[in-house]
Order: structure tokens, then C-alpha cells, then sequence
């Protein structure tokens, strides 16, 4: 993973979500997300920047969680269904969408984010 490739995924966020005020941006000591470049978009967005710690197994626990539901519900459940590499390409689109926009979350009242 590079720089440009995060840069490219918060533009679309910002597009998507437009300017969010009081937003924390987490991520983890990837030098991506360490670069003058990024902190510079992410200090221009107004997004505050949070860093994980190093050597911290529950730093990382939500990511861990993510995935863990992409392999349970992605990876296990449609596999069968699967013709090649272009089929995954859809299916884990398709969640990725489905998790962001859709999914309900207890947080929120058990509502969807959009």
C-alpha cells in the first residue's frame, strides 16, 4: 500500500461524505499514513489525526473484527458461487458497499449510517 492509493481512498470518502466537522482519522504507524502528504490532505480536510500505537494487539481490534466478518460473511458463505478472480472482485465490492451504507449498527440506535 502507498500513499497515493490512501490518498485516492479518503478523496473519495471526503467526495462521498463531503467536509465532516470534529472527525477523528485513526489508523495505524503505515508510513502511507504518515507521510507529509496525507497528514497535510488530512490537516487540510480539518480531520484530526490519531496514530495507533506499536506492539498494541487492541489497537488494531477493530480492523481485526472487519475482516473477521468479511472471511465469515464474504469469503465462507458465497465461495461456492465463485468463477474466478473477477467474482470476488464483485462480491467484495458488493460488502464492502452493503457495510458502509447499510448495515445497521447498535451504536446508532440500530440504524444504517445513510
Amino acid at each position: 500500500m502507498n500513499t497515493d492509493m490512501v490518498l485516492d481512498a479518503l478523496e473519495q470518502a471526503l467526495h462521498d461524505r463531503g467536509m465532516p466537522k470534529n472527525v477523528i482519522h485513526h489508523s495505524d504507524r503505515g508510513v502511507q499514513y504518515l507521510s507529509i502528504r496525507y497528514t497535510n490532505r488530512l490537516e487540510a480536510a480539518n480531520l484530526r489525526a490519531s496514530v495507533g500505537t506499536t506492539g498494541d494487539s487492541y489497537d488494531n481490534a477493530l480492523a481485526e473484527t472487519v475482516n473477521g466478518l468479511y472471511k465469515t460473511e464474504v469469503i465462507e458463505y458465497l465461495k461456492a458461487d465463485w468463477q474466478g478472480l473477477a467474482d470476488v472482485q464483485l462480491a467484495t465490492l458488493n460488502w464492502v458497499d452493503w457495510f458502509n451504507k447499510e448495515r445497521v449498527h447498535s451504536a446508532l440506535d440500530y440504524v444504517s449510517p445513510f
